[in-house]
């Protein structure tokens, strides 16, 4: 399963951005799919997750209230919608997929993607 994130870039404290990340393949390693980021100087650190069905969520404290996780199973494809962007954002955000929810959110996934940049401008 090849993962291919998009929709980074800069923008302005207070703003938005949607990431997107397709999966080349629908399989049981798709099941979990979540974003992790790293910051310049600083460890990877969970974002968010989703379960198959989109029912079930964890988001990073950081996050809660103005990150979005949701997925499109026909296009094999996991969104993070960012809203109200903080400069402390700015990272290298990755997706992965996993068929084991301890895997996904302790960052064993066995597939991630190539990360996108997002740079927020105070």
């Amino acid at each position: 399963v090849q993962l291919q994130a998009s929709g980074g870039g800069l923008v302005q404290a207070g703003g938005s951005l949607r990431l997107s990340c397709a999966a080349s393949a629908r399989t049981g390693s798709t099941n979990l799919l979540g974003w992790f980021r790293q910051a310049p100087g600083k460890e990877r650190e969970l974002v968010a997750v989703i379960s198959w069905s989109g029912t079930n969520t964890i988001y990073a404290e950081s996050v809660k209230g103005r990150f979005i996780i949701s997925r499109d199973n026909a296009k094999n494809t996991v969104y993070l919608q960012m809203n109200s962007l903080k400069p402390e954002d700015t990272a290298v955000y990755y997706c992965a997929a996993d068929s084991s929810f301890v895997r996904v959110s302790t960052g064993e996934s066995e597939y991630w993607g190539q990360g996108t940049q997002v740079t927020v401008s105070s």
